[in-house]
């Protein structure tokens, strides 16, 4: 709680945020930076699914005087001047996350070519956060006036696009994440730590266990007609793939020249493809016998669907809500992780010097110092591109990736995202199959 308000009392400077920060362990300021913009894109995330929420308008109604005429369940707003349904349905998800995307693209070119924290604009990188919060009120209402019927298509056009290349850039993380998780526990287990081989163990146990699990449940469920053969190529091909990479990643060539490759990364990689597939059969033509509901799973009742319509505007389906705790996770690990050992790191400028943090000058008495005096512990520009993918990346998952009509405040199914989901899922096994075997091919190269 005390990193929290730490970070909001930012909102004034960075003279505000030392004194804030008083109750947080000594911290980097580099950290902290990334930390909150993290919690902005948090923020913007939840007020974006709440005012996607058709209950919401329901609130708004109950306010004297905001809205004009007859709203929802026969509530009557008294005279006011604009419509509630205005303010909610996944439009309004549109305006709200492409208002954040305009500002980390701002901030992106502000940051070009920033080497360290004597620049002055690395001042409006860690500080100032009163009014960033104040410019992306301003963009986001400036979009709220907009009401051309194209504006939405275009947008999703964009989301489309630019979502696609945040999944690869989340993969690429995800993929260094294993690794380094792998990494860290076979190192200290070769140190003589029994609990470490117990937990890779356990962990790889685990994770194909739930991966196994969920390959049946999936047969069961979303392929146990003959006419979901779509499914049934889904989920055999990338159950194929996934064993393929697990066999290749414990193979002797690829334990000479990749020694810290393991059952541990391919578990985690396996899970992560499983969700994937999932994820594309729901993407499917709603309640048809091969995409059941919910309710109809628990009920085990695929004939009477029951459950509300997914392209409802408002309803995020279940795997949208994993896909956003994964998203955030991966956030999270970007903005923490400080391993120069990362390749990956390094490209999307999350990693940071090792020296830094040693040279850094830390304030007396307080828990915030200067980890950035004779370099930038991570590309501030990257960073904020990142931020405006993931920006998008979420647009498109709380709005379930749906397609808008050419009415503005309509959103259909989009059948095109089932094939980039899958597509996605492909690509997760040839980034990891490639991270395992390229030590061997490139057998010159130090990739420790």
């Amino acid at each position: 709680m005390g990193c929290i308000l730490g970070i909001l009392g930012c909102c004034f400077g960075s003279a505000a945020c030392s004194l804030c920060c008083i109750c947080c362990p000594s911290t980097r300021n580099s950290l902290i930076t990334r930390l909150a913009y993290g919690l902005l894109l948090l923020i913007g995330t939840i007020i974006s699914w709440v005012l996607s929420t058709p209950d919401f308008v329901k609130i708004l109604a109950k306010i004297p005087g905001l809205c004009k005429g007859k709203i929802l369940d026969d509530i009557e707003a008294l005279k006011g001047y604009m419509s509630c349904e205005r303010f909610v349905g996944y439009r309004n998800v549109y305006r709200i996350q492409f208002s954040f995307a305009c500002f980390f693209l701002l901030m992106m070119f502000l940051m070009l070519f920033v080497k360290r924290s004597k620049d002055p604009r690395s001042k409006i990188q860690n500080g100032f956060w009163f009014f960033k919060i104040l410019i992306i009120i301003g963009i986001c209402t400036g979009f709220f006036f907009i009401t051309n019927q194209g504006f939405a298509s275009m947008i999703m056009v964009l989301g489309n696009i630019f979502s696609f290349i945040f999944i690869l850039v989340q993969l690429i993380l995800i993929i260094d994440f294993t690794h380094s998780w792998n990494e860290n526990w076979v190192g200290k287990g070769e140190e003589g730590s029994k609990k470490h081989f117990c937990g890779l163990v356990f962990f790889t146990t685990l994770l194909y266990s739930l991966s196994i699990i969920s390959i049946i449940l999936l047969y069961i469920f979303y392929a146990s007609k003959p006419t979901c053969s779509l499914n049934i190529f889904f989920i055999t091909i990338n159950f194929i793939l996934c064993l393929i990479v697990s066999i290749v990643s414990v193979l002797p060539p690829v334990q000479n020249y990749h020694s810290t490759s393991g059952l541990l990364q391919s578990s985690f990689v396996t899970l992560y493809v499983v969700f994937l597939t999932w994820s594309a059969m729901t993407s499917e033509k709603s309640h048809s016998i091969c995409n059941p509901s919910w309710n109809d799973i628990i009920r085990n009742n695929n004939n009477n669907l029951t459950d509300i319509d997914p392209t409802e505007n408002g309803s995020v389906n279940n795997s949208s809500i994993i896909a956003l705790i994964i998203f955030f996770c991966v956030i999270f690990y970007s903005a923490t992780t400080s391993s120069t050992k990362s390749s990956s790191g390094k490209l999307l400028g999350i990693s940071s010097n090792e020296d830094i943090e040693k040279t850094g000058s830390k304030i007396d008495g307080g828990k915030s110092y200067d980890d950035e005096e004779q370099s930038v512990a991570y590309n501030y520009s990257l960073y904020h591109f990142m931020l405006f993918l993931a920006s998008f990346y979420v647009m498109m998952t709380l709005t379930n990736w749906f397609k808008p009509t050419n009415n503005f405040l309509d959103f259909h199914q989009n059948n095109a995202v089932v094939w980039v989901k899958i597509t996605v899922s492909w690509t997760c096994i040839v980034l990891y199959c490639w991270s395992v075997i390229s030590p061997c091919v490139f057998r010159n190269r130090d990739f420790s």
